[in-house]
């Protein structure tokens, strides 16, 4: 969005030069906006630990992961966008806006979706370790203290998800590995047998839909 309002603006006064430099900067950026200020990191984590607890370290292959990840982020964070453009692409596309407001609007549905998923214990950590005062409202938060914040947030959400998805799988490992123990066959990789019972119950318990559902709704709760 932020790409098309930068497209669209060719008689806001600056040069066609400045407007091309802009539109590669932000093309660079976005990347590592998408990764750090949305739910991509949760997203593809949990699904990494999907994976590895099916023991099929290499199916689905990374750019599937990545491509589900990719869209998954889009759909939760389709409200942010909208609020955004909303508030921000479209006013500047019509030019009654300046940039600098247009920036400032589109940081408030963000800053808005990281405060709901960022740990209060995060947050104080990096107020502290900023050396600044305490903030007594949001408003306060500074964005490089928020940022850190949230990705720290993130990462601990998703291990708490991965960890549960593995205990059910871990299970199956472990009764397999006492089974072939008890029979002698010690030769035989326990991971070997385990796998196509890992598989079937999730297939069973239709696994991708519950992982989906569960991390689109840790994002609302």
């Amino acid at each position: 969005m932020s790409l098309i309002a930068v497209t669209n603006v060719t008689t806001s006064g600056t040069s066609t030069p400045v407007q091309v430099l802009v539109l590669l900067t932000l093309i660079t950026v976005l990347p590592g906006v998408l990764f750090a200020l949305t739910g991509f990191t949760r997203i593809l984590i949990v699904l990494g630990f999907v994976r590895n607890a099916l023991g099929t370290p290499t199916t689905p292959p990374n750019q599937i992961l990545v491509g589900i990840a990719f869209f998954l982020t889009l759909f939760v964070m389709a409200p942010t966008f909208r609020q955004i453009e909303k508030q921000a692409v479209k006013p500047y596309m019509n030019h009654s806006i300046s940039q600098k407001v247009a920036l400032e609007r589109a940081g408030e549905p963000l800053r808005t979706f990281m405060f709901k998923q960022t740990r209060t214990s995060d947050l104080a950590l990096f107020v502290d370790l900023a050396h600044g005062k305490r903030p007594r409202t949001r408003a306060d938060v500074p964005s490089h203290v928020l940022i850190p914040a949230f990705i720290i947030s993130e990462l601990k959400t998703a291990f708490q998800i991965g960890f549960l998805i593995y205990l059910p799988f871990l299970i199956i490992d472990m009764v397999v590995a006492s089974t072939l123990t008890s029979m002698g066959m010690m030769m035989l990789p326990p991971a070997l047998i385990s796998l196509p019972f890992k598989i079937l119950l999730f297939v069973l318990v239709d696994g991708w839909h519950l992982v989906i559902q569960s991390l689109v709704n840790s994002f609302h709760g």
